[in-house]
């Protein structure tokens, strides 16, 4: 079925690499037209540039999700060109290298905890009126298996993705009736540039928790893509406040 966001507007927040540039380029072949948010605005440019040179349109964006004022620029930018935004994925993300909290410093905590939560806070107040005014949309936020279990992250990053899920679920029940479809993506290991050392560090516990779930191997991005492209349309119409885990069965062990 393709087509499955014709004439729709999407943004993408960590859109420059990853699962982020998988997710835009996904929706751009789909039809729609995609904004492209990434703190390096060199990287959302090339994913940009991809999406142009498939036939696709695509927007480029500088943005510090964890800092208000770069979200309002953005958001204010994006609204101007692209009105009426229909998709919103909150992709942006970061590792904080499996520590513990007695190697978990104030500063490591704060960047986390900005980055990978309250940055759904930031962007989603952003968007949000626009969407409800449009008549509503979807919002995709992206979590993680450390969202619901221990291991998949260090203290920061799992308390951020604990946090996410249940952001969507507040945030589905409190605009559901307004028209906001509200879902997270919970990936498991997935290889992409931000996990890249950790899956060639050749790390014997790494690789056997890898070799150890039923599905052998880590995810592809465009894997990921797939399920969030499934919750921006209108096939999820009835789906709302899902948390959808993508771990080749990781976490039904």
């Amino acid at each position: 079925m393709a087509g499955r966001l014709e004439g729709k507007n999407a943004v993408v927040t960590g859109g420059g690499s990853g699962m982020g540039r998988a997710i835009a380029q996904r929706f751009a072949q789909e039809g729609a037209r995609v904004a492209v948010l990434d703190l390096n605005l060199e990287t959302a440019e090339a994913t940009a540039d991809l999406i142009r040179g498939a036939g696709g349109q695509a927007l480029a964006v500088a943005c510090d999700v964890s800092n208000s004022a770069s979200v309002t620029a953005a958001s204010e930018r994006v609204i101007t060109e692209l009105p009426g935004i229909d998709v919103l994925v909150n992709n942006a993300g970061m590792l904080d290298g499996y520590a513990p909290l007695l190697d978990t410093s104030e500063e490591l905590w704060d960047r986390i905890i900005g980055v990978d939560l309250k940055s759904m806070f930031l962007v989603s107040r952003a968007f949000l009126p626009t969407m409800i005014a449009g008549g509503g949309g979807s919002v995709v936020n992206t979590a993680s298996i450390a969202g619901f279990v221990a291991g998949g992250g260090g203290i920061a990053y799992t308390s951020a993705k604990h946090g996410v899920i249940g952001f969507t679920k507040q945030l589905a029940a409190d605009y559901g009736k307004q028209g906001i479809r509200a879902n997270a993506v919970c990936p498991g290991a997935v290889e992409t540039g931000m996990t890249k050392a950790i899956l060639e560090s050749g790390d014997a516990a790494v690789m056997d928790s890898i070799r150890s779930v039923p599905a052998g191997r880590h995810a592809q991005p465009e894997e990921v893509a797939n399920l969030a492209l499934f919750l921006a349309s209108d096939e999820s119409s009835f789906v709302y406040g899902a948390s959808y885990v993508i771990d080749g069965g990781w976490t039904v062990l």
